[in-house]
């Protein structure tokens, strides 16, 4: 069954906003990439801090650039060809163009997130055969 595994909040200031949530939650950092991002754990779920999404990001969002909060929703699936199929069917837009991964295929670079979509309101959600970081 798809599990609700990340969540990406974006941000100007994404070491400020990441002692937010380790000083409240005692969330538990357990990675960084390239200054922009900086990943955090409670152990079940990741919160993703990162730098803000620009007008040439495929995943902008329907909030635009330099927007500040809720970025997307990242769900774990144990077949991603099988639920790209089921994304497009139910009317979702892909977002990403890189290929589905084979079903034994690692995470590619930093990102975890093996495709990613736009839902009916324009939310913006990933799906990882392999999950993230810390969970």
């Amino acid at each position: 069954m798809p599990k609700i595994k990340h969540i990406a909040l974006t941000t100007t200031d994404v070491e400020k906003v990441a002692d937010f949530w380790k000083e409240l939650f005692d969330m538990e950092e357990v990675g960084r990439s390239g200054g922009t991002h900086i990943y955090l754990s409670d152990g079940d779920m990741n919160l993703t801090i990162r730098k803000v999404k620009t007008a040439d990001d495929a995943d902008v969002g329907a909030q635009g650039a330099d927007f500040c909060g809720i970025h997307h929703i990242g769900f774990t699936v144990d077949d991603i060809p099988n639920f790209v199929k089921k994304a497009e069917k139910a009317g979702g837009i892909r977002l990403t163009s890189q290929p589905e991964p084979s079903v034994d295929a690692p995470p590619r670079g930093h990102s975890n997130a093996d495709v990613k979509f736009s839902g009916p309101d324009g939310v913006i959600f990933d799906m990882s055969q392999h999950g993230w970081i810390g969970n």
